[in-house]
């Protein structure tokens, strides 16, 4: 019998238990599911502060029911499962976490620490609202069901990474009331982006938004091996590893698009110089003028503006046409087939099919968007900074990527020269 990693995980686990005893930690671990609140936030705290060692404690002495909450959602949302889901969110800082088993730091210099003494990249997240919210950003919410369930990305994850998330503003809801009783609660506006930096905390990848599994795992691989090489370098040798890196990914970009839609029909952009095999296939892209600019940071932001140029002949049924021939990037797994399905209960399974080809469907053009238009302009930006300051540059993100700027209080929901009919000081009076 074939088993899944979460199943093999939860045996080794259960397996455990035995030489668990009466601890100090299971002791802890029983009193953070107490029906007493003020009992179970105190041994949660003090879970949390034991890091991963804390997580991994409640997932030993909840084996078994987080085993038969995965296998049956319905039957055992008792409110015994609910303090268990609430103990192990409030450690590991991640809603849903019973899923994943993912342990996240919200200090960032205490994720360094941890990331030096295992010598293991950071993957720290940037979203509006808090990872632990019901309602934190789509993006966020997409990715603890569709990345971080999923079980070959949460093992990749747990392994080989050490996790951190930071808020970078709450995230605006907006309820509506339909007047009859009936409310309808939704978010609005709002993205997320991964970095990935190396043990010593400097940025050295950026996954913008949400992507596929497949797709997502192997820019953690890509992004772990680079982390990896340049750990440890001087300055120098670091900035020569990286420029080349981003350089390669840029033209890969360019490569990979160019490929994609001439397999769709697409038109030819003009302007650009595009190299090919003796077999015929691009193997290099970029404008035309580029061959008489001398710098290799140039270079570098040529090619980027080459990924640009591609972008701009690309229509939305184009789009809809390269998303469809990376379809098998978005393909769900068991766990997250599960978790969508738990949350939507009342779908007969009719519905829940076609809920579930239409997020693939979404999943897959917002991967292959974010891909080609949005990371390709983060390798730009990070060839030709001599040193990355990830505070300042999640804000240039924010602001030039993403749309959202700090100096604009209202995300681009509101603007003054747009015309509704409405006082100007509804709007304002909460501000």
């Amino acid at each position: 019998m074939k088993l899944s990693l979460l199943s093999l995980a939860l045996l080794v686990l259960t397996s455990a238990t035995s030489s668990f005893g009466n601890t100090p930690a299971r002791e802890l671990a029983l009193k953070a599911t107490s029906e007493d609140r003020t009992e179970s936030a105190a041994a949660t705290e003090e879970l949390r502060a034991m890091g991963p060692a804390g997580l991994e404690t409640l997932m030993v002495q909840y084996a078994a029911p987080i085993k038969a909450h995965i296998d049956d959602p319905a039957k055992t949302a008792t409110a015994e499962w609910q303090r268990i889901s609430d103990a192990l969110d409030g450690v590991s800082q991640q809603k849903n976490s019973y899923l994943s088993g993912l342990y996240w730091f919200t200090d960032l210099n205490k994720a360094k620490a941890a990331a030096k003494r295992s010598n293991k990249p950071i993957l720290t997240l940037r979203l509006l609202g808090n990872l632990t919210d019901e309602f934190s950003c789509a993006n966020s919410r997409f990715f603890r069901t569709v990345l971080y369930s999923n079980a070959e990305i949460a093992a990749l994850l747990r392994n080989d990474f050490v996790l951190h998330w930071e808020s970078v503003r709450p995230v605006p809801v907006v309820t509506i009331d339909f007047g009859d009783g009936r409310k309808l609660k939704r978010t609005i506006t709002g993205n997320s982006i991964h970095y990935v930096l190396d043990s010593e905390g400097r940025v050295v990848e950026a996954i913008p938004g949400l992507y596929g599994p497949a797709a997502f795992k192997r820019a953690l691989v890509e992004s772990q091996q680079l982390a990896l090489s340049v750990s440890g370098q001087d300055n120098i040798k670091k900035r020569t590893l990286l420029r080349s890196y981003y350089g390669e990914r840029l033209n890969k970009i360019a490569v990979n698009w160019y490929a994609d839609n001439k397999k769709i029909g697409g038109r030819r952009p003009q302007g650009l110089s595009i190299g090919v095999s003796a077999r015929g296939e691009a193997v290099q892209i970029m404008p035309l003028a580029i061959t008489k600019m001398e710098t290799e940071a140039s270079i570098l932001r040529g090619m980027m503006a080459g990924s640009e140029a591609l972008g701009k002949v690309t229509d939305e049924e184009a789009w809809r046409k390269i998303a469809g021939l990376h379809s098998a990037d978005s393909a769900l797994d068991s766990r997250s087939i599960a978790l969508i399905k738990n949350q939507n209960a009342a779908l007969s399974n009719d519905e829940l099919a076609a809920l579930l080809k239409r997020f693939e469907e979404s999943v897959a053009l917002d991967t292959v968007r974010n891909e080609y238009l949005l990371r390709s302009k983060l390798y730009g930006w990070l060839s030709v900074q001599e040193q990355v300051d990830l505070s300042k540059f999640n804000d240039k993100v924010y602001a030039e990527l993403f749309l959202t700027p700090k100096s604009d209080p209202w995300l681009g929901l509101f603007s003054k020269d747009v015309y509704t009919a409405l006082s100007q000081g509804e709007k304002t009076l909460n501000k």
